[in-house]
């Protein structure tokens, strides 16, 4: 995976291309003090990664942001955790880290890549703060509820379901309405975990707690099931 990096602090620079040196599969392929030259070097070259600065002169990292077409995945980075919220409006940002970064957080943003041909491989002993395993999931997604981020525990979410320009999200201790679309928090989950029944409805399937027809039930709730979601579902299931 080729990245870039800009950011106008050439020690954050350093420190960030010596974390991607501990990522295996992970290429710093250029660095840069401001954004005016990473879009020229991306008008010219593909990248699959930019950890890039908020705060620089002249450009800030969302004035970037808004120049590209065609984002790649983006990591934030920043000392002010004030455009968190800020952040969570891009589709391309998949991380906002904190500066001073330290090696275990920034693994953690790697995780979140998700990309197969990634794995966190540390170059020298550093056993302390090496992840338990190069294969974690994610367990916690962060969504925006009155100009806050919640954090909800994945495998706890029973039940999404759409709700016009709103998806509702049921867990096991609480309820939240979110200003999302289903397509959307679809890509977060975990495939293993959840699966799409409807056009207005993803299910975990581990909270399954019968199926009759055409529908099944989680919980207290009845969920339909499309005919075309149906064959995947009943693949899905431990049937004895």
């Amino acid at each position: 995976m080729k990245c870039i990096i800009i950011d106008d602090e050439e020690m954050a620079r350093v420190i960030i291309s010596q974390l991607c040196s501990r990522v295996e599969g992970l290429e710093v392929v250029e660095q840069f003090p401001n954004a005016i030259q990473a879009i020229k070097y991306l008008n010219h070259n593909q990248v699959d990664l930019i950890f890039l600065d908020i705060h620089m002169p002249d450009f800030t990292g969302f004035d970037f942001i808004q120049t590209l077409k065609n984002p790649p995945q983006i990591i934030l980075t920043s000392s002010d955790p004030k455009f968190a919220i800020d952040a969570f409006e891009y589709d391309c940002i998949v991380d906002y880290m904190l500066k001073p970064i330290a090696l275990p957080r920034f693994y953690k943003a790697i995780e979140k890549i998700g990309k197969k041909n990634i794995t966190t491989t540390v170059v020298e002993d550093s056993a302390p703060e090496t992840p338990e395993s190069n294969t974690t999931s994610i367990t916690e997604l962060y969504v925006n509820i009155d100009r806050r981020l919640v954090k909800i525990d994945i495998p706890s979410i029973y039940l999404i379901e759409a709700k016009g320009d709103y998806i509702q999200i049921k867990t096991e201790g609480k309820n939240y309405i979110v200003h999302s679309t289903l397509k959307k928090i679809e890509e977060k989950l975990p495939n293993e975990l959840f699966l799409k029944i409807h056009r207005s409805y993803i299910i975990n399937v581990q909270m399954i707690t019968d199926i009759e027809d055409n529908s099944v039930l989680i919980k207290k709730d009845v969920v339909p099931v499309s005919r075309t979601n149906r064959p995947e579902l009943m693949r899905r299931l431990n049937l004895l």
